[in-house]
C-alpha cells in the first residue's frame, strides 16, 4: 500500500484528494495536510470585499467532506520536508511519512517585498485569503463613510492580475449603485506593461477592450509601475518606459488601496534544496513530477513557470482554473502508472481560461496555448459572464463539498463558452 499526501487544501489541493482517492481506490492512503480547517473560494473574495458575500457563502469545514470519502485530513501547516527519509515535519512537532507528495500550497503572499505595503502591519488591502478580504471590506466601509481616492492594482513580480482587474470594476459598481462613484476618483497601477497584458501578454484585444473598459468607467491608469514603499495614505510609484528606463516618480496619496502582492514559494517547501527556483516555485516536468525528487508531484501556483515574456517591470505568469485542473489530472494518472509499473503518460494542458468579473457585466479570455504564439486567443465581454462566474462559484463549491472528481472546465465552462474539447 502507498502513501499519497496532498500538501494544501485549495483549488488545486481539494480536486487532487478526490481524484486520487477515485483513480487508486482503497487499497491505497490519502492524506490531505493544511494549515486551516476550511476551504476557501479564493475567487470570491473581490465580492467579500465589498460585501457583496460573507465568509459563510464562500468557506466550509474540509474535515466531514473528505473524510467521507475515506481521506484522511490533517490541519497543520507544515514546518518542513525531509526529502531523504520520504517524511514532513507538521506544526507541533509531529511527522507524516509519505511515499508520494503533491505539493498544491499555493504562493506565499511576499508582502515584505514592498516597504508599506500588505494589510498586517502594512497601508494597502489584499484579496488573496478569505481574512484579507475581510479586512478589505472593513476598510472599505470606512471609504463609503469618508470617500476619497481610491489605488488598486498589483505589485511587482505579480503573476495573478486579474483579479485586480475584478476588483475594480466591482468596486466602481458598487459605489454607482452606492451612488458616490463621483466622490471617489480611482486609479489602476500596475506592473503589467499596458492594460490588458495580463501577465499573458495580452489575449486577443484584451488591450484595446480593457483601456476602453477602464476610460468607459472613469479609472485612471499608471502601467509599467514599480511601487517602492508604501505611505499612510500615500503610494511611492516609479514609472518605466518600455525600454526599462525610469520616465517619472510618482507620489499617489490614496483613501483606501488594494495591491496584489508578489508570490513567492512557502517557506518548507522554498527550503528544500534543488526542489525550486529562487522564488520558491516547485521546478517540474513535463509530468508535473519534479526532476530532483521523483516521488515529488506539484500543481497550481506553486509551480515554476517562466514568464511569457520579459516586461520593464517584472511580471509573472499566472496559472488559471483549467491548467490547474489538468495538472492535477495529470498528476492523478502519472501516480497511478507508477503504482502499476507502467511509464508515465499523462501531460497537462497548459492552456488559460478565465472568466472576469466586472461589477454588473464580466470579461471572458481563452489563451490556447498559455504560452505565445497560440492556436487561439479570444476575449470577450457581456453580461453573460458575470453570471457565469456567479453559477461557476455554486457550482465548484457543491462539487468540493460532495467529493466528486469529475473534471470542471470541460464539463462546464468550455460547454458555457461554447469552445467545446480543448486540445493542448
Amino acid at each position: 500500500m502507498a502513501h499519497i499526501v496532498v500538501l494544501g487544501a485549495g483549488t488545486g489541493g481539494m480536486p487532487a484528494v478526490y481524484e486520487l482517492r477515485d483513480k487508486l481506490g482503497s487499497e491505497h492512503q490519502v492524506t490531505l495536510v493544511n494549515e486551516r480547517e476550511y476551504f476557501q473560494f479564493v475567487p470570491s473574495n473581490p465580492w467579500l470585499a465589498v460585501g457583496w458575500r460573507d465568509r459563510a457563502s464562500i468557506t466550509f469545514d474540509i474535515r466531514p467532506h473528505v473524510e467521507r470519502k475515506g481521506i484522511n485530513f490533517i490541519a497543520k501547516r507544515c514546518e518542513k520536508i525531509d526529502t531523504e527519509n520520504n517524511c514532513m515535519e507538521l506544526e507541533g512537532g509531529d511527522t507524516l511519512d509519505f511515499d508520494y507528495l503533491v505539493i498544491a500550497t499555493g504562493p506565499r503572499l511576499a508582502f515584505e517585498e514592498v516597504e508599506g505595503s500588505g494589510p498586517e502591519g502594512g497601508h494597502t488591502h489584499s484579496i488573496c485569503s478569505v481574512d484579507h478580504a475581510e479586512k478589505a471590506y472593513d476598510a472599505y466601509k470606512g471609504l463609503l463613510e469618508d470617500p476619497g481616492h481610491v489605488v488598486i492594482g498589483a505589485m511587482p513580480f505579480a503573476s495573478c492580475f486579474g483579479p485586480a482587474y475584478e476588483f475594480s470594476f466591482i468596486v466602481d459598481t458598487d459605489l454607482r449603485k452606492r451612488k458616490i462613484r463621483d466622490r471617489v476618483p480611482m486609479t489602476y497601477i500596475t506592473s503589467e506593461p499596458y492594460i490588458g497584458h495580463l501577465g499573458l501578454g495580452g489575449v486577443g484585444d484584451s488591450k484595446g477592450m480593457l483601456e476602453s473598459e477602464m476610460r468607459n468607467h472613469h479609472i485612471n491608469w499608471i502601467t509599467n509601475a514599480k511601487v517602492t514603499r508604501v505611505e499612510e495614505g500615500k503610494m511611492f510609484v516609479e514609472e518605466y518606459d518600455d525600454a526599462g528606463n525610469k520616465i517619472k516618480d510618482h507620489e499617489v496619496e490614496f483613501k483606501f488601496s488594494m495591491m496584489l502582492p508578489a508570490f513567492k514559494g512557502v517557506d518548507a517547501v522554498m527550503n528544500v534544496e534543488n526542489l525550486c527556483n529562487p522564488r520558491g516555485f516547485v521546478f517540474v516536468d513535463a509530468y508535473q513530477r519534479n526532476p530532483t525528487y521523483p516521488n515529488i508531484y506539484a500543481a497550481g501556483v506553486c509551480i515554476a513557470i517562466p514568464p511569457v515574456e520579459a516586461t520593464p517591470v517584472p511580471t509573472g505568469a499566472p496559472k488559471t482554473g483549467y491548467m490547474i485542473e489538468s495538472m492535477v489530472t495529470a498528476i492523478v494518472h502519472n501516480i497511478s502508472n507508477e503504482l502499476e509499473g507502467k511509464e508515465l503518460d499523462t501531460k497537462a494542458t497548459w492552456n488559460a481560461i478565465c472568466l472576469a468579473d466586472m461589477g454588473d457585466t464580466g470579461a471572458a479570455f481563452v489563451a490556447l496555448p498559455q504560452i505565445p504564439p497560440r492556436n487561439v486567443a479570444w476575449f470577450k465581454k457581456g453580461k453573460w459572464v458575470h453570471m457565469a462566474k456567479i453559477a461557476f462559484e455554486k457550482y465548484f463549491i457543491r462539487k468540493m463539498k460532495k467529493g466528486s472528481s469529475e473534471p470542471i472546465y470541460e464539463k462546464y465552462i468550455l460547454k458555457m463558452l461554447g469552445i467545446g474539447k480543448l486540445r493542448g
